[in-house]
């Protein structure tokens, strides 16, 4: 039985500051690194995914080593180097955003946020999210971005 009494049928995530710590390596050559939770992974591979809620990435950024990881953990929706979030969001959940549970943690997913807030959608962060996401947040994880946040709500929204 679920914490809460909606109905989730989509799991979106940013990457950058919820599934990792936020900090991007870089070398001479571009991105070379980042880093993942292998709880977060196993949240979204072996929790998420045989609930039937369909985990969703929505990114700014673009990056080889994304398209990696989702494919280990058998995610297939992936948007990178988007700017308008809102707009694939609408997109991708058939504007069904009442059916939404959404991790973030910046000024780039407050739009998002917000729209699935009003519509009674479910909104999380990391704990160490930016002030405004924790004001809007339904479940403030205790854990950082990239240490099991991502996990952590997955947990609370599943149990």
């Amino acid at each position: 039985m679920k914490k809460t009494d909606r109905i989730i049928k989509y799991f979106v995530m940013d990457v950058d500051g919820t599934l990792t710590d936020g900090k991007i390596y870089m070398s001479a050559c571009g991105e070379a690194m980042k880093a993942f939770n292998i709880k977060d992974g196993y949240g979204i591979h072996d929790i998420l995914i045989p609930s039937g809620i369909i985990p969703i990435i929505i990114t700014g950024r673009s990056s080889d080593i994304v398209n990696n990881r989702c494919r280990e953990l058998g995610i297939t929706e992936v948007y990178q180097g988007i700017s308008d979030k809102l707009n694939i969001l609408k997109n991708v959940t058939d504007k069904e955003l009442k059916y939404v549970a959404y991790i973030g943690d910046d000024i780039n997913d407050l739009t998002c946020m917000n729209a699935i807030k009003t519509a009674g959608g479910i909104v999380g962060c990391p704990a160490d999210a930016f002030n405004k996401i924790k004001e809007i947040s339904d479940f403030v994880s205790k854990y950082n971005g990239g240490d099991g946040a991502v996990r952590d709500f997955i947990e609370w929204i599943c149990n």
